[in-house]
């Protein structure tokens, strides 16, 4: 086995990291409010992933922070000090805060070099290429320096632009979508390379995302944004295993929605009786949320009868389609290929307790 080396980059300079407080920000285009009354406080050092689908407000936000648009209501802090109210505007070259866009908004005329040294003209011209080459340092680019742009692959731009935003020492830095036009296979590495450095850099920071696994393995919290308004704040873990409601579930994890109605404090349904959350009442209707990895299958005659009705391979766990008596469409299951087990064959199904949750059957 020939084993490859892995890069070793240079130290990143600490960052005086602020503390971001968003306090009932709001932002209108025309009639249309693309943010609506969202606070959060964002300690130094923190990083934030804001996460929702396209149109949620996300972008917009992170524009607010950067100083690109200004709040029609609310007001944004950093540290103490207030850069956007009813009566101030800090405008975004005096906030101290890096930006690294979707497209990387290199400029594709300058060599790697002269980008990253682009942020840096209040420098000397010695100091500033001696910084910006050991930025490149700090992201495995150095040799590329004298290179332009378009000789790196996607992976190698997205790191140039992150040196760039990194080389004046921001007190936050935010990254919109960052990752989004890389292919999968590269998407990974990079991003632990990019959480690398941004962990020396000790610089607060918040990155936009519309990929769940991105934002639960970048993200010391998660900001769940719907409709422009934040849905949910917490950690990767709380909004994973306790939603506030069924569609921030469904943004975490494909379910098995089975409905029913509650009894006695229990949910009854054709998969059996689980519990109902505190705020249901008696016979109020309700939906059972089933994560495949949930769903057992055991030998007949144990738990549930099913029968496999469709089978995937899909490497480490395959996809079975199961049919339940009593539910309108199979059941999702995936589990480790079961020697054997194909479509038409009979099954015991049993539901883990530990991957059911329980929501109104109202949408939100």
């Amino acid at each position: 086995m020939v084993m490859t080396a892995q890069p070793s980059y240079a130290r990143t300079p600490v960052s005086l990291a602020s503390r971001l407080v968003i306090d009932d920000v709001r932002h209108s285009y025309g009639t249309v409010e693309a943010v609506r009354g969202v606070s959060m406080q964002i300690e130094p050092g923190e990083i934030i992933c804001l996460l929702g689908h396209s149109g949620c407000g996300k972008t917009t936000l992170l524009r607010l922070v950067a100083g690109l648009e200004r709040p029609t209501g609310g007001r944004i802090l950093l540290d103490n000090l207030t850069v956007a109210d009813a009566g101030v505007f800090v405008p975004p070259e005096k906030r101290n805060i890096g930006l690294v866009f979707q497209d990387y908004a290199l400029f594709p005329h300058l060599t790697n070099l002269e980008n990253v040294t682009f942020g840096l003209r209040r420098l000397g011209k010695a100091d500033a290429e001696g910084e910006a080459r050991r930025a490149l340092a700090r992201v495995g680019l150095e040799r590329h320096a004298d290179d332009f742009p378009h000789a790196l692959s996607g992976g190698e731009q997205q790191r140039v632009a992150l040196a760039r935003a990194l080389v004046p020492r921001p007190s936050i830095l935010l990254m919109d979508e960052p990752f989004s036009g890389l292919d999968r296979r590269l998407r990974d590495s990079v991003r632990t390379e990019t959480l690398k450095v941004l962990r020396e850099a000790r610089a607060t920071c918040v990155i936009v995302t519309h990929d769940p696994e991105e934002a639960m393995r970048l993200g010391d919290r998660i900001a769940l944004m719907r409709r422009g308004r934040l849905v949910q704040l917490g950690t990767p873990e709380e909004l994973y295993r306790a939603p506030v409601d069924l569609a921030a579930a469904r943004f975490f994890c494909e379910l098995n929605e089975v409905g029913g109605r509650v009894a006695s404090g229990r949910i009854d349904t054709p998969l059996g009786r689980f519990p109902a959350s505190g705020d249901m009442g008696e016979g109020e209707a309700g939906v059972l949320g089933i994560r495949p990895q949930g769903v057992e299958l055991r030998a007949p005659g144990s738990g549930r009868a099913g029968r496999i009705v469709a089978h995937r391979f899909l490497g480490e766990l395959d996809l079975y389609e199961v049919a339940v008596e009593g539910l309108d469409r199979p059941l999702i299951a995936r589990r480790r290929a079961v020697a054997g087990l194909a479509r038409g064959h009979e099954v015991g199904v049993h539901i883990d307790p530990a991957e059911v949750l329980v929501f109104p059957a109202h949408e939100p």
